[in-house]
């Protein structure tokens, strides 16, 4: 059985199924799954020889069998699903290894951006992949879920699978040189939130050699504590002779590996340009047991691109988004205006938020659904984890299914049958729940609240929920009605750290309420209850003193070393924060571009227009603001959806800018071409570079994908335009994009063609041709903007 195998023994997974199709005849422009009907000989070939070398797993041709790909296929994707299982399984019995080895359904990304990066939404990806794993789930031994960028799409995928089987589930991320995939996912966020939701194993596939991925798994080693699945490729791709081609030897390969190996890897196999001598070598090499690893535990909520840990500094929760005792918020809630939650959200982390709690309780108010399009809507503009917090289990299960990420969940208490309704939804979304020590009131005494926090521990245990996963609140009293209990909060702390080895969190303000000056009681009582070991207060982060109390105690603990944090936020010529920052300010043009505010970007964009003329706000506003969201973007302050988000944003503010044109004012820039090339079906590289141009002003021609050479001639005669710009993201359509710009320059096109997607580099755009090479959407900005100099 492999779970009893998984972690123990060093396990093989065969190498790469693409090169081998390729080498055996597929062109670009031919959709390899098609080959489990027309070539089945072929593929249990391919599966039979990577098992003679020694793999224990055999992957199914099916990387991009889902519906919405195989659109234009000539089989039904259910077809295909189940003519790829049966080859896999004919192979296995043929080589003789139906007792130890393992067919593995291969699920690839969708081929579509998932909301808000695009226009798939969570429940539609979920249910592609369902159509997937239903089709041939008693056929195969497990799920494994590869080259994936998108931490949301794993999570509707992982979903899928273990809401209808018992499969083991294993995943692996492709990560850029950045450190990050594609939708910004650094591997530690991926490792708590796949972790979370209770994957086999994880770790990283494609994109880079084993040698260029070192930083990346070196961080997976030491973070993950499931077993590690490595993948590489068999080096950085060239092209040659309008091939491409990989040229680290197996000897080499295997050398890079055997370092993963011996620090504890427990999967290896190959990916683009391994073949089965590259795993017959791997297998010879690699030990009979996994080495072992010592990982610690912490505790960690993430968002989509952003990990939060605890134990090295207090950590603010911001308490601005919820109802309680505020008109204004109640009444947005009720008459649907979320987009105030949003503004009040972004005020929060501008002020130094590194958590956001999320409360809508209110009469009268469908709550779950509520608190599903709220969260839904703060994780497309923030990069904050959230803290959903709600007394209804309804709430709590609907945020934590769409929230991209491993949430905080407030909360719990000492009633069993409450942790019997919210520890279920923590164990399957992984979430971090906070305690409250309390049951039919709060106990006035430590000792007692103490106890109750044992028992929340322990419940919490028995549902497989480690003590990382738990937070305790020990309760905060109001000084004007309980003023002796108020120490006993700050004892109990002090207990629960000490031996239940748990994080503690408090909300700070509720200990003045009905007394005066109630912001010198809150600091103060903050400051005692962080010397008794409070990791997490939640407060106002617009309070400047409450936030100046917490850098000053980071300086004296020792945990801001050399004063960096404090000096950067107290000192007296420290830069003015941004406007929105502050709770009286209404936000900027500039701060819903930057921001990406687009339900506030049509009315701040018709106030800008009030007192100045169109291209002055075009030319002082809106392109100031792209730049700096671009620097940010470049600089890896915000990442993919956060640009999108912008781009977005601008693309309203611009088309509000335009009904002021005069005739004459305001031309777009370009044309501008753009196509995913013949035979390449991934266009999301190219929709993205649409999306981010289009918001800096430039007309886009967009052609699509699987653009034929003569239709992109045809467009080039057609539209006259200042430049073409061509993606590739198959391996064997690099030689599509050297035939377009052969024919390009024979038709007579002398202006600047550059290319870009995940297999082209900079020597390969040279050699076949090109004028230019992008990495990615901002690239292409500073490209036109600064080199070419399209007007």
């Amino acid at each position: 059985m492999l779970q009893n195998r998984l972690g123990k023994e060093l396990l093989i997974f065969d190498g790469a199924m693409g090169t081998q199709l390729q080498n055996a005849g597929l062109s670009a422009g031919d959709i390899p799954e098609e080959l489990n009907i027309d070539r089945p000989d072929l593929l249990r070939s391919i599966h039979k020889n990577y098992l003679k070398a020694g793999a224990d797993f055999i992957t199914t041709n099916t990387f991009g069998c889902n519906r919405l790909k195989m659109e234009e296929a000539k089989y039904e994707a259910k077809d295909m699903l189940l003519a790829a299982v049966e080859n896999a399984r004919v192979a296995r019995t043929e080589a003789g290894r139906e007792d130890d080895s393992y067919i593995v359904l291969d699920i690839g990304p969708i081929g579509q951006l998932l909301e808000p990066m695009g226009t798939l939404t969570f429940d539609e990806a979920y249910d592609i992949i369902l159509e997937q794993v239903e089709t041939v789930k008693d056929q195969v031994d497990l799920v494994l879920f590869e080259t994936m960028s998108d931490l949301y799409e794993v999570k509707a995928g992982v979903l899928a699978v273990k809401e209808h089987t018992d499969l083991p589930v294993f995943v692996t991320m492709t990560f850029e040189q950045n450190g990050r995939t594609l939708s910004g996912n650094d591997p530690e966020t991926f490792i708590n939130v796949a972790e979370g939701l209770g994957v086999d194993a994880l770790g990283v596939n494609c994109s880079l050699g084993p040698d260029e991925l070192k930083p990346i798994i070196d961080e997976i080693l030491e973070k993950a504590s499931i077993p590690v699945m490595l993948q590489p490729n068999a080096g950085l791709p060239c092209l040659e002779h309008g091939e491409t081609h990989y040229h680290v030897t197996p000897e080499e390969y295997v050398e890079s590996m055997k370092d993963y190996m011996a620090r504890g890897a427990a999967i290896v196999g190959g990916c683009c340009g391994t073949t089965p001598e590259f795993i017959g070598k791997l297998a010879e090499a690699a030990p009979k047991a996994v080495a072992e690893r010592t990982v610690e535990k912490k505790t960690r909520v993430s968002s989509q691109t952003q990990t939060v840990t605890f134990g090295d500094h207090v950590i603010v929760c911001g308490e601005r988004l919820n109802p309680t005792g505020k008109k204004k918020m109640k009444k947005a809630l009720l008459e649907e205006r979320y987009d105030e939650l949003v503004v009040e959200a972004v005020k929060q982390v501008e002020a130094g938020a590194e958590v956001l709690d999320v409360n809508v309780g209110l009469p009268g108010i469908d709550e779950p659904e509520t608190m599903k399009r709220v969260v839904r809507l703060l994780q497309e503009v923030v990069t904050l984890p959230l803290q959903i917090d709600s007394s209804e289990a309804d709430a709590i299960e609907n945020a934590c299914r769409y929230y991209n990420g491993k949430p905080l969940i407030n909360s719990v208490n000492g009633k069993d049958e409450v942790m019997e309704k919210i520890f279920p939804i923590a164990k399957k979304y992984g979430g971090v729940v906070i305690g409250l020590t309390l049951e039919d009131g709060i106990p006035l005494k430590a000792e007692e609240r103490f106890e109750i926090a044992k028992k929340i521990v322990n419940k919490a245990a028995e549902y497989g929920i480690g003590k990382e996963n738990i937070i305790i609140d020990c309760l905060t009293l109001t000084a004007s009605a309980q003023q002796k209990e108020v120490k006993e909060t700050l004892r109990a702390i002090k207990m629960v750290k000490k031996e239940l080895g748990v994080h503690t969190v408090l909300g700070v303000s509720n200990v003045s309420f009905g007394l005066p000056n109630r912001p010198l009681l809150n600091r103060t009582f903050l400051a005692l209850a962080m010397e008794a070991g409070l990791d997490l207060p939640i407060i106002n982060p617009l309070d400047a003193e409450l936030m100046g109390t917490i850098d000053a105690f980071h300086v004296l603990f020792y945990k801001d070393v050399d004063s960096q944090t404090y000096i950067k936020n107290q000192s007296k010529d420290k830069e003015t924060k941004p406007a929105a920052a502050a709770a009286t300010t209404n936000f900027t043009l500039k701060d819903v571009i930057i921001h990406g505010l687009k339900d506030e970007v049509e009315k701040v964009t018709k106030e800008e227009l009030k007192d100045k003329e169109a291209l002055t706000v075009i030319n002082e506003v809106i392109i100031p603001a792209l730049n700096i969201v671009g620097k940010d973007y470049e600089t890896g302050k915000i990442f993919l959806p956060q640009l999108i988000q912008s781009a977005e944003t601008t693309k309203k503010a611009f088309e509000v800018v335009k009904e002021t044109f005069s005739a004459n004012d305001g031309e777009e820039k370009g044309p501008i071409i753009i196509a995913t090339v013949e035979g390449d079906i991934h266009d999301i590289g190219k929709n993205i570079v649409k999306v981010v141009l289009e918001s800096y002003g430039y007309k886009i021609i967009d052609l699509g994908k699987d653009v034929k050479v003569e239709k992109v001639v045809e467009a080039y005669k057609k539209y006259k335009p200042k430049a073409i710009g061509l993606s590739a993201l198959m391996t064997t359509t690099v030689a599509s994009m050297e035939r377009t710009i052969k024919a390009l320059h024979e038709a007579g096109c002398s202006e600047p063609i550059w290319v870009g997607g995940a297999v082209v580099t900079e020597d390969i755009a040279h050699n076949i041709g090109a004028d230019y090479y992008t990495e990615d959407a901002m690239a292409a900005v500073n490209l036109l903007e600064n080199e070419i100099l399209i007007l």
